[in-house]
């Protein structure tokens, strides 16, 4: 169950990351959008209400979730490069992807907010000097001080994440 509730394995929390590898995830995030519509382009309602494993979420929910947890981390970004140590507010995202819009919209709403989203956000990163990757937020419910280098990691992680449960279901 844990290989297909995590396919590529947890995210490790508190490493360090350099310059190099956070403007790689930057360049992950900037093609994510274009990755994910490719991989959901032509895929049938019922293939998108299949869930990726028991008591899952299906493939709708998915990025339909993509969607909701990228506009609160651009948002979390936001503030972390505008505020010190701002203290985020968290979303519970079970209760998010149980609502109607991420249960019944067609995915193109998300794609369409994905695409415009990581436009405006890795255009911002892109334009962050190094130093601010060292930039923080806190994170209650987690007890955790994310630098904005460790976030930029999260998110391409997170990216990557999701996709390897949509291929769970279009591999087979």
């Amino acid at each position: 169950m844990e290989k297909l509730q995590y396919p590529i394995g947890k995210f490790t929390y508190g490493n360090a990351y350099a310059i190099a590898e956070i403007r790689e995830n930057i360049a992950y995030l900037k093609a994510f959008p274009a990755i994910l519509a490719e991989k959901v382009a032509n895929v049938s309602d019922e293939v998108l209400d299949t869930s990726y494993r028991p008591y899952g979420w299906t493939l709708r929910q998915v990025v339909h979730h993509l969607a909701d947890s990228h506009i609160n981390a651009y948002i979390r970004c936001k503030l972390l490069l505008t505020q010190d140590n701002p203290i985020i507010n968290p979303y519970i995202e079970e209760k998010w992807a149980e609502m109607e819009d991420a249960k019944h919209l067609p995915v193109s709403v998300s794609l369409q907010i994905l695409t415009a989203l990581h436009t405006r956000w890795t255009l911002a990163l892109e334009n962050v000097p190094d130093a601010d990757f060292s930039r923080t937020y806190t994170h209650p419910q987690y007890g955790h001080v994310f630098a904005l280098g460790e976030v930029m990691a999260l998110y391409a992680w997170h990216c990557k994440h999701h996709l390897a449960h949509i291929m769970l279901v279009l591999a087979d």
